[in-house]
This record gives C-alpha cells, sequence and structure tokens, in this order.
C-alpha cells in the first residue's frame, strides 16, 4: 500500500467529542443533565455510587502526571504545620501573653531550628543527579502547607528544583506553599488517597515534630514496614528529645505491644547533615548510583 496518510486513530478523542456535545442545538432533551457526557456531568460523578470511580480518579490523575514529570523516587518530609522559621517564631513568642500562650510560643519558638533543618535536607536531596535510566532520585515531598512542609519545598527552590506538594482540602482554608512547583502540586479529597501518593515513591521519609497529622502518616509508615507490607527505607526522625517526650517507644516494647527490634525502623537526628548521610549510606551498595553527602549554608 502505498498512501503515507493512513490516520493513527480512527475514533474521535474524548476531548473532540467533549467539543462536538457543546455545539447542539438547545432542546428541552440537550438541556437536561441526563444528556450530558457522563464524563463532563460533575453532578453525576459526585453521586455516592460513584465513590469508587473518584478513588481511582484520585490514585491515578498523580500517579500519571509524575510519571509524565520522570519522577523516580521522593524524599517525604512530614511536620507541623506550626513549626515556623525562626523569625516568625521569634515574633510569635514577643506577642504572646504571659501564661501558658507564652510557654507554647516558647516551645515552638526552641523547634523553630528544624525549619532550618528542613531547608538543608531539602537543598542536599534535591542536587542529586538523575539515575541511568533518566529518573529524577529523591524529588522532595511534602504535604504542601506552610511551616515545616514550606521548608521542604522553599529548599528545593533554592538550588533551582521541582518539589511536590500533596495538598489536602480542609474545612478551613489551605492552600498549597509558594516554593511547591505548580506542575507537582495537586489537592486530594481523601487521605488515604493522598497518603498512598506520599509513599508509593518514597525512598526515604524524614518525619520532623508535628502533631495528629503528623503521627497519623508517620503511624502508618511505621505499621507498613513492620508488617513487611513495605520495604525498609531510612525514616528519620528529627528532634529524638521531642519524640521520646511524646511518645514512649521503649514502653511499647517493653509491655509488649511491640517487638524490640520494631525500634530499629525508625532513627533519630538532629541536623540534615546527619539525615543524608544515613540516606546516602543506606543506599550506596545496593543500587548501582549514588548521590554525594551534600553541605549547604545557608544564607
Amino acid at each position: 500500500m502505498n498512501d503515507p496518510h493512513i490516520p493513527d486513530e480512527i475514533f474521535y478523542s474524548s476531548g473532540e467529542d467533549a467539543a462536538y456535545a457543546r455545539q447542539v442545538v438547545s432542546t428541552p432533551q440537550t438541556e437536561h443533565p441526563a444528556y450530558t457526557l457522563a464524563f463532563q456531568d460533575t453532578d453525576f460523578l459526585l453521586r455516592e455510587d460513584l465513590r469508587p470511580i473518584r478513588f481511582q480518579l484520585e490514585l491515578l490523575k498523580p500517579k500519571l502526571l509524575l510519571d509524565e514529570a520522570n519522577i523516580g523516587s521522593t524524599l517525604v518530609m512530614y511536620g507541623s504545620a506550626r513549626i515556623h522559621e525562626q523569625a516568625k517564631a521569634d515574633a510569635a513568642y514577643a506577642a504572646a501573653p504571659e501564661g501558658a500562650q507564652k510557654r507554647i510560643a516558647k516551645r515552638l519558638q526552641d523547634k523553630a531550628k528544624y525549619y532550618e533543618e528542613a531547608r538543608k535536607l531539602a537543598q542536599a536531596a534535591s542536587q542529586c543527579d538523575c539515575d541511568e535510566d533518566g529518573k529524577r532520585q529523591f524529588v522532595v515531598c511534602s504535604g504542601g502547607g506552610p511551616a515545616i512542609m514550606e521548608a521542604a519545598n522553599r529548599g528545593a527552590t533554592e538550588v533551582g528544583a521541582e518539589s511536590i506538594g500533596l495538598n489536602i482540602v480542609l474545612p478551613h482554608e489551605q492552600a498549597p506553599n509558594e516554593y511547591v512547583t505548580p506542575s507537582l502540586s495537586f489537592q486530594f479529597h481523601y487521605f488515604a488517597l493522598r497518603k498512598m501518593h506520599f509513599l508509593i515513591r518514597a525512598r526515604a521519609v524524614a518525619v520532623f515534630p508535628g502533631g495528629f497529622g503528623t503521627f497519623d502518616e508517620m503511624f502508618e509508615l511505621l505499621t507498613l514496614v513492620q508488617t513487611g507490607k513495605m520495604k525498609a527505607l531510612p525514616i528519620l526522625l528529627f528532634g529524638k528529645d521531642f519524640w521520646t517526650r511524646v511518645i514512649d517507644f521503649k514502653a511499647l516494647a517493653e509491655e509488649g505491644t511491640i517487638s524490640p527490634d520494631d525500634l530499629k525502623i525508625m532513627r533519630f537526628v538532629e541536623t540534615a547533615d546527619e539525615a543524608w548521610q544515613m540516606i546516602t549510606e543506606f543506599y550506596q551498595e545496593p543500587i548501582g548510583w549514588k548521590c554525594e553527602p551534600t553541605k549547604v549554608e545557608l544564607d
């Protein structure tokens, strides 16, 4: 056959069909919601019966876009939305009234150092080269919000790298921080799907001091590794004093509700340099490439 103009597709795309659908003549039939294309019918997609489809879509959309962005692995960074950089923490402490609020502001001020460590760790990870297949490795991934999450995305931006933000719809205003790469900024309705995307590509996880959300994410991760549903990876808890004060891990082992070996799933660290050294040492032998530890001085 000599005809060079054989089309690749003979069916119109969904986008083309959607465009044609918008051009129909207005009649009682075409104006009724029943006539709307199913994939354009928001009311239909939001029906209770369609929840399984919404699960699938919320899993699939970020996956496809991250695949297209050539992201092979991530460094996930969990942490509080209330631990801000030092200047903001100092100002909040100075403005706090005496009493309980002052004491809380002081504790947050003392933990502001972890904002800087999160920035430094993100900077180090973001300077990794691609692997031999061209996949980007240890791309910084945060919850996309303020404070520690902001520090993670900010650190990546400061060395010219892209980073991921996984936001969640909440009753109160919650917007991505300004450092998240727009094309890698995702919004979730379901916490479960968001947590899946945190871990699908994770090859290391840094957990900074935080509250219920951070605890939820951390304990699910620890459980997945403990039960063998997920392979071991570096799980680094920043701030031993904080973690051992709010959670008595050793008591869990002493009570027999976890194994003493379960305490080895995570490691306590204090600095970004220490954390990055542990990550690079963990992966130095099992894979054929490595990222050299990088010390980054903040301005």
